[in-house]
């Protein structure tokens, strides 16, 4: 893992995800002493529209960290399409 990878966490990664969650990761820390296939990572916890909510230190199971290839799209990004009412004129 390295700096601004987007990862989902579910329970495959602990159990402490019932509720899966998206982080954008910081750091891992290779410092810290863990069990076979576990790390401990830094990272800002997302909400729907992608924005940072808090900031995370997290023991989790490698193996069950899923890389995302695209981030969660902003309320407000360009890209998305902008659903108006249509309105009468004169």
């Amino acid at each position: 893992m390295k700096a601004g990878d987007m990862v989902l966490l579910t329970t495959a990664a602990s159990v402490q995800f019932l509720r899966p969650i998206f982080v954008r990761v910081i750091r891992e820390f290779p410092e810290r002493y863990t069990y076979e296939g576990w790390v401990w990572i830094d990272g800002y916890e997302l909400n729907a529209a992608g924005d940072a909510v808090a900031r995370r230190e997290l023991y989790v199971n490698r193996e069950g960290l899923r890389l995302q290839v695209q981030a969660p799209r902003h309320a407000n990004d360009p890209r998305r399409p902008i659903r108006r009412t249509p309105r009468r004129v004169g």
